[in-house]
């Protein structure tokens, strides 16, 4: 079946108030992508955003965001009075932080308060169905007391986790315990609502696992002999990954390497539990730095930058086998050698294409429509690309007038040539972000890899209802429109 799809992740959605959010626009969203003829939603992780609104820095790799809870929702259900969102701030065309923080997150947390005072049996039942829960709440609710990083908690029963001193303040902050599992309830029932819709839409969501953890979240608090690092937090190793097309130095991410050996003796069951956790919120998911289940960029802990790094093995096909045959896409870029697409076609996963790298010097390129197989997803660009517009405006001479020449278009309306490319190829699946159907400029980029100020904020200021048909168009053309459609 080939497939047509947008990259959009919920934080841009047009809601009402500083950030988008899971209640009637992202609802109005699974519509508009039907009437489009696109059967595919991608998103970038749901999990807690780390600073600057990032999805792949998270406190934790099994908790949902709550600042994507919709406020809405919570007053249809009666956790939130209307007269306590009379003062809600504008929404704007980027995500409004001291917005979010100041005014939405103590409304979040009234209603959680609120559920977790109604409902107490269905946060026990929550406790009991996920594993991951109580660590993730009592670890939130620690992290509001101390400001720095669990290795830097002043009680040290607390930072090694000794069971007197967990139950202990568990006691103690039992309210904030059971609001950020509330939180948890709440986005959990937010989601599936949305997820329900999207499935009766004929809409697929696809999600997205990064392959590495905070080194100061709840993960490696509660699970650090899963990791490279000692009782104290310090790292034997930190990830990155070498030069590549974004960084001359490469990219000194910081996160922790994994004890693969540990993950194997327990066979592979965090990741187990992880996998089938973000399946229950997507049909599909995209697994961020597949090669490093191949081989993953070990840096030394005390390195500036990832220049001096060295390949360590990962798992292999070893973790695929034991997590089971899921619908997985592999994110095959950068440096890609032949363990890493030999992994990726052992368990069957579509690598990705991704159109603005294909204009370099020769035809051969791989990223060119005419040198792909069906099993890939092709996108016009990803969240880490500048828009197509933005690329075009910045690309060398050499590579627009390649374009130009390939697309036999002008570069007048770039956006939308890349996007008929992708949707004419022969991928099985044709992505792109929603910032290039609105033909926006390098104002709307998501991220700059390597840059740590003004990423992941960007906005849609509404649903495109004008861009629908000229969609449905292109999937009608190419054969993507799904079987049952007009």
């Amino acid at each position: 079946m080939r497939r047509a799809g947008i990259l959009l992740h919920p934080t841009s959605l047009p809601s009402p108030g500083p950030i988008g959010d899971l209640g009637p626009m992202a609802h109005r969203f699974v519509d508009w992508l039907a009437e489009a003829g696109c059967s595919i939603w991608q998103l970038l992780p749901l999990n807690p955003t780390g600073p600057g609104y990032c999805p792949y820095a998270s406190p934790s790799a099994f908790a949902c965001e709550p600042r994507l809870i919709s406020l809405e929702l919570l007053a249809a259900d009666g956790l939130l009075h209307k007269d306590e969102l009379a003062d809600r701030p504008p929404a704007g065309s980027a995500i409004g932080g001291p917005a979010v923080e100041a005014w939405k997150l103590p409304r979040l947390h009234l209603a959680a308060d609120r559920l977790a005072a109604a409902e107490p049996d269905a946060l026990a039942e929550y406790t009991a169905e996920e594993p991951w829960a109580a660590d993730w709440a009592l670890f939130a609710a620690l992290s509001e007391v101390h400001a720095s990083g669990w290795w830097g908690w002043p009680d040290a029963g607390l930072r090694h986790r000794d069971p007197d001193a967990l139950a202990q303040a568990r006691a103690q902050l039992k309210p904030q315990v059971d609001r950020h599992l509330a939180l948890q309830v709440i986005f959990d029932r937010q989601w599936a609502a949305l997820k329900e819709r999207a499935s009766r839409s004929g809409v697929e969501i696809i999600g997205d696992i990064p392959i590495f953890v905070s080194g100061e979240g709840a993960d490696t608090w509660a699970h650090r002999d899963l990791f490279r690092m000692d009782a104290d937090g310090n790292l034997a190793v930190k990830a990155g990954v070498p030069p590549d097309y974004f960084s001359p130095t490469g990219q000194l991410w910081g996160n922790p390497h994994y004890d693969w050996p540990a993950h194997a003796a327990t066979g592979f069951a965090w990741w187990k539990a992880r996998f089938d956790r973000v399946m229950r919120h997507c049909h599909r998911v995209r697994v961020d730095h597949f090669r490093g289940f191949a081989a993953a960029w070990a840096v030394p802990a005390d390195a500036e930058t990832a220049i001096d790094g060295a390949w360590s093995p990962g798992p292999g096909r070893a973790l695929f086998d034991a997590v089971g045959d899921l619908p997985l896409i592999a994110e095959d870029l950068g440096v890609i050698t032949p363990d890493v697409e030999a992994l990726r076609d052992d368990i069957g996963a579509p690598g990705m294409k991704i159109l603005q790298f294909g204009f370099g010097d020769t035809a051969d390129h791989p990223f060119l429509p005419h040198n792909y197989t069906r099993r890939c997803v092709v996108y016009t660009g990803t969240h880490d690309n500048d828009t197509s517009r933005g690329w075009y405006d910045t690309a060398p001479e050499p590579a627009r007038h390649r374009f130009r020449v390939y697309a036999a278009r002008d570069g007048a309306d770039v956006s939308w040539d890349l996007i008929r490319l992708a949707w004419a190829s022969v991928a099985d699946d044709a992505i792109a972000p929603m910032q290039d159907v609105l033909s926006l400029g390098s104002e709307a980029r998501m991220n700059v890899p390597g840059e740590v100020d003004g990423n992941w904020i960007w906005r849609m200021s509404g649903i495109p209802d004008h861009t629908a048909q000229r969609l449905r168009g292109l999937a009608w053309a190419y054969g993507r429109l799904p079987p049952e459609a007009p």
